[in-house]
């Protein structure tokens, strides 16, 4: 009968909806970051554009690498596009409640899109493998049908591994507390609200993490090492050199969105409340990456970059 009366308690109080409070312990003054997360959106949405157009635009940009990297640009504009609106909402307008299914949504979307991130540059790895170390092979290995498989693996791949985070966050009892200390809708922050265990959402959370991330580190950690041995052992320091600066942009990239992933996994399972810089880097983690993803690419590659003066019609000549 206890029992009884207690899971009539929890139903009985059982929150509606969540909200969401922003940057922790900079409330007062957190509408200022409204300008500067604004205009990286703005230039997320804009250079990711700009390169979908150069590449649709451009015969000599219809190749295997240029795909991944179109297909990496529209993941990255859904990222973006999945946490910015509502965190200006929340900056601007004060809107900070979300109802319970559109949080579920929310995180399940942010998972999904970072597992897919990642699974792209783990392709990318390999295509720029393939080409270094197995040129002859290249046309034959990395074909528009080894791009189109790849993509659809990869997709997927996130779509169904990220299906248990939203799903046993949802099964949680949420019977007292409804305010996250958050912009956004993560797994750890939301089950830490509820008023049951939830220990088996941490698990699959390290597991996804470590498992899913760290395999695709590991793959793209070999194939670049494979690179470098070759590289190494060229008697042409200008072919090396034309061979790394293929590769520097995308450990740039790799570096920058690993990293950040590592810092948050270990301030999210070190830290016992929630502060500004974890909350903080997971939002720059969302948004920071789509913008300058194809910036970084833009500069490092010489077709991109006389692909961009056509669409913009600047003259060329001496770059």
């Amino acid at each position: 009968m206890l029992q009884d009366l207690t899971h009539s308690n929890i139903s009985k109080f059982r929150v509606s909806e969540f909200i969401l409070m922003g940057f922790p312990g900079i409330h007062a003054w957190q509408h200022w970051l409204s300008l500067p997360l604004a205009l990286l959106y703005l230039l997320a949405l804009t250079a990711n554009i700009l390169i979908l157009v150069i590449i649709k635009q451009e015969a000599t940009l219809r190749q295997p690498m240029y795909y991944f990297l179109g297909i990496l640009a529209v993941v990255d504009m859904g990222l973006a596009t999945t946490i910015m609106p509502k965190i200006l909402a929340i900056l601007w307008f004060s809107a900070k409640a979300i109802s319970l299914p559109e949080c579920f949504a929310q995180m399940y979307v942010i998972h999904c899109f970072v597992v897919m991130e990642s699974g792209i540059f783990v392709c990318m790895a390999i295509d720029r493998y393939v080409a270094i170390c197995r040129p002859l092979q290249y046309p034959s290995i990395v074909t528009d049908s080894f791009v189109v498989k790849a993509t659809v693996v990869m997709a997927l791949r996130s779509t169904l591994t990220t299906i248990p985070v939203p799903v046993m966050a949802a099964q949680r009892h949420y019977c007292s507390q409804n305010q996250i200390e958050h912009c956004l809708c993560t797994n750890l922050g939301v089950t830490h609200l509820s008023c049951d265990d939830r220990t088996i959402n941490s698990i699959y959370q390290l597991f996804l993490a470590w498992t899913m991330m760290g395999s695709d580190l590991g793959l793209i950690f070999l194939s670049y090492s494979l690179i470098l041995h070759l590289v190494l052992k060229l008697n042409s320091a200008e072919a090396a050199s034309k061979a790394l600066s293929t590769c520097t942009s995308h450990l740039i990239l790799i570096l920058f969105f690993y990293t950040i992933i590592v810092v948050i996994s270990i301030t999210h399972s070190a830290a016992m409340t929630v502060s500004l810089i974890p909350v903080l880097l997971n939002v720059l983690h969302n948004v920071i990456p789509p913008a300058l993803n194809p910036m970084v690419y833009a500069l490092k590659n010489k077709e991109l970059r006389q692909g961009l003066y056509k669409v913009l019609k600047l003259d060329s000549k001496g770059n």
